[in-house]
């Protein structure tokens, strides 16, 4: 299929994007990558009436290191974060995350804001802005306002950005010291969507006991989630394989799974399970300290 009639605009600046957005609300959409955005208005899933490409906006195209933590504008590709040498070092869970984006042409185009605005409850970036309480800066031409991760994500392809609002920018705090990442998740094939997934990120004390755990979960809902229970049973506690274990079974009963064509609810919640478990194993075995793939 192909999509329905719309006007194109072009603008060359952020104030030109927000009073596209202040113009027609609801009835416009962003286009950045364009990866997810496309697909859909192709399948007349979504027929916006206008489309705002801010590819023109060049002050949206950075990746910045700041006090609070990474800041990736709207225009950051996906390939160009996860090869970021300040990513590889300070947030090495979304650079991990990113290698499971979709294929190499995908992440050429995608951006990191794009994947978080889209919401997908299948997608690795939302679950990566959960578990690291990422920060997303919403901008109209009314002013900004900072949405914490867990505000912004309300549904399946639904987040909570006002109809004359983008997601200006999105920051990441860094990873505290003697911390050790993992992410990993399971799908049908390569660079195809996920089954379920897991975000997790320790930080170890001197005596090498956990001293605080960030841990989201992938696919089991229709949002990614964050299991906090889990993190709170995970303090103080040293890892090993019972801990894991038991860590993967708490986590897989928190989350309320369903079944689709992809797997059962079944297999699903055991699949979470066990990617916990294997997570946290990696993570104290110290294989995804500062992990990255080529």
């Amino acid at each position: 299929m192909k999509p329905a009639p719309f006007e194109f605009r072009a603008p060359t600046s952020l104030d030109g994007v927000l009073e596209e957005l202040r113009e027609h609300g609801e009835a416009a959409r962003i286009l950045a990558g364009g990866q997810s955005l496309v697909p859909l208005m192709n399948l007349r899933m979504l027929q916006p009436s206008v489309l705002v490409s801010i590819n023109h906006c060049k002050e949206l195209s950075y990746i910045r290191s700041e006090e609070d933590g990474l800041a990736c504008g709207a225009l950051a590709r996906q390939w160009d974060v996860e090869h970021d040498r300040v990513a590889m070092e300070r947030c090495p869970l979304l650079v991990q995350a990113l290698h499971h984006v979709g294929a190499r042409s995908n992440r050429n185009r995608g951006t990191v804001c794009g994947s978080l605005a889209h919401a997908d409850p299948l997608a690795e970036l939302p679950a990566v802005a959960l578990a690291l309480d990422a920060d997303m800066i919403a901008a109209s031409s009314a002013g900004r306002r900072v949405v914490p991760a867990r505000e912004f994500f309300v549904g399946a392809l639904e987040n909570s950005l006002r109809p004359d609002e983008m997601l200006e920018a999105v920051r990441f705090p860094y990873a505290p010291a003697r911390s050790r990442s993992c992410f990993i998740e399971l799908g049908n094939r390569n660079h195809g969507f996920a089954i379920a997934g897991v975000a997790l990120q320790v930080t170890f004390g001197e005596d090498g006991r956990c001293s605080r755990a960030r841990l989201a979960v992938m696919g089991g809902e229709n949002i990614a989630r964050r299991a906090t229970d889990t993190e709170t049973a995970l303090a103080g506690s040293v890892i090993d394989e019972a801990i894991a274990r038991e860590a993967g079974r708490m986590t897989a009963s928190l989350v309320d799974v369903a079944g689709d064509f992809h797997a059962d609810a079944a297999y699903r919640r055991e699949l979470v399970a066990v990617l916990v478990e294997r997570a946290l194993m990696q993570v104290a075995s110290g294989a995804a300290l500062n992990a990255r793939s080529n």
